[in-house]
């Protein structure tokens, strides 16, 4: 239970920093920084493989960095939207 719990603030303080990076927040605030920095962390791993520190069972750097990424291609698309 702890672990599951440890896993989701990980997963939203990534989220936060990515969109923090890009300067553009992921949609629904927090629940996005949470999801969107768990997508990004798998994303991340996918791409770049699991190298670097580890925290919550996830590779911090690739992981920021897919979430970066993530988030780009989000704000990209719900811009496109609104117009």
């Amino acid at each position: 239970m702890f672990s599951l719990i440890w896993t989701l603030i990980i997963g939203g303080l990534i989220g936060a920093l990515a969109g923090a990076i890009v300067s553009r927040d992921m949609p629904m605030g927090w629940i996005g920084n949470i999801v969107g920095g768990l997508i990004g962390a798998w994303l991340g791993e996918a791409i770049f493989g699991s190298w670097g520190p580890q925290l919550a069972g996830m590779a911090i750097l690739p992981a920021i960095v897919g979430a970066v990424l993530l988030v780009l291609v989000v704000s990209m698309v719900t811009r496109g939207m609104a117009k």
